[in-house]
């Protein structure tokens, strides 16, 4: 893969590259990310500080759902992985064990960003006739809601991590739906909505 940045190159000659950068709405060509979980280098440096899980996994997640990649982490001269970075990964990988099908192998929807009835961010992907609408907040029981999303009366609206459909009703904003009880840790949720919604 040719990467360039800025005007380098024409379209569709190589992947943009945004480096520690992110756009701000859907771009219909590839492009990339290449940032560090480390906050001060590229590679490894003592005494470094690192970016949360939590960071990680929202900067995946608008990125993703604007038609991007996200990369890079910093190893030893001797390629070890420090313990900071691997706590980093592993987390992120469970969170992605949860969630993985709101990310791997979606395109972008007709938007990338959307809010919650309250107010939360929430971003969208998109695959196979299937939404998932990923909000940027841990998962708490009771009623919720994202604006700007008409169902159609035969949708189901499916937590990923949780096997029993989520009971909703449509309202003049949007839908609401409600979370049980039991669910799973986790710094974003993924709502999966079949068939994808129309949006207002």
């Amino acid at each position: 893969m040719i990467n360039y940045k800025d005007y380098a190159m024409q379209e569709h000659s190589g992947v943009l590259d945004l480096e520690r950068g992110q756009l701000g709405d859907i771009r219909p060509l590839y492009w990339q990310t290449d940032t560090s979980v480390s906050n001060k280098s590229w590679g490894y440096i003592k005494d470094d500080t690192f970016k949360s899980p939590e960071f990680v996994v929202h900067q995946l997640i608008d990125i993703v759902s604007k038609n991007g990649n996200l990369l890079n982490i910093g190893p030893r001269s001797d390629g070890t992985i420090p313990d900071e970075v691997q706590q980093v990964l592993l987390d992120v990988g469970a969170w992605s064990n949860v969630n993985g099908e709101a990310i791997y192998g979606t395109r972008p929807w007709s938007i990338a960003e959307g809010k919650t009835l309250d107010g939360t961010p929430v971003r969208f992907t998109a695959k196979n006739g299937t939404l998932f609408a990923i909000v940027l907040s841990e998962a708490t029981p009771g009623s919720r809601g994202i604006a700007g999303l008409r169902l159609s009366e035969r949708a189901t609206v499916h937590l990923l991590g949780n096997d029993e459909p989520l009971v909703w009703t449509g309202t003049e904003s949007g839908f609401a739906y409600t979370l049980p009880e039991s669910l799973p840790e986790c710094v974003a949720y993924s709502l999966k909505i079949a068939p994808s919604p129309d949006r207002d």
